[in-house]
């Protein structure tokens, strides 16, 4: 039997599988918003934040690269979902502020998260559900601690 064969069975390409398969049902839910995971998933951010973020604070809790979010932010302000202003601690910075219609927007898109997430996990026990919420949590929290060169810190 050959790799290309065997199903994935390795713990980290079960969870790179399951993640890629999550995003595309959720980014096809939410087609008609003309939205993919790379603008939804800010907009998100964005109005769970309790004050404007900066950039380079939104790059970092997306485990982004600054320049990728300029591009997303750029698309998300022509849409009139958020603006920039100026950041009332480093007026080099831009505050980025969640208009009134991102908000409202956000929240339509966590309730259709929230109902996909629902559907997709019909019919699995609670307690199936909450511990491997509980083992994915305490994965990301070990891969926080590992260095650029995949070693623990």
């Amino acid at each position: 039997m050959s790799l290309q064969d065997e199903p994935p069975k390795r713990l980290g390409s079960l969870i790179g599988l399951a993640a890629r398969q999550w995003r595309r049902a959720v980014d096809l839910r939410l087609q008609p918003f003309d939205l993919t995971e790379a603008t939804w998933m800010p907009l998100i951010h964005l109005a769970r934040s309790k004050e404007p973020m900066r950039q380079k604070d939104l790059a970092a809790a997306l485990a982004l690269d600054s320049s990728s979010v300029v591009r997303v932010l750029n698309t998300l302000e022509a849409a009139g979902l958020i603006e920039r202003g100026e950041d009332e601690e480093d007026r080099r910075a831009k505050a980025i502020i969640i208009t009134s219609a991102g908000r409202a927007l956000a929240r339509k898109l966590v309730r259709l998260s929230e109902d996909l997430e629902r559907e997709l996990l019909a019919g699995f026990e609670p307690g199936d559900v909450a511990a491997a919420k509980r083992l994915l949590e305490r994965i990301c929290d070990q891969l926080l601690h590992f260095n650029v060169k995949g070693r623990r810190e």
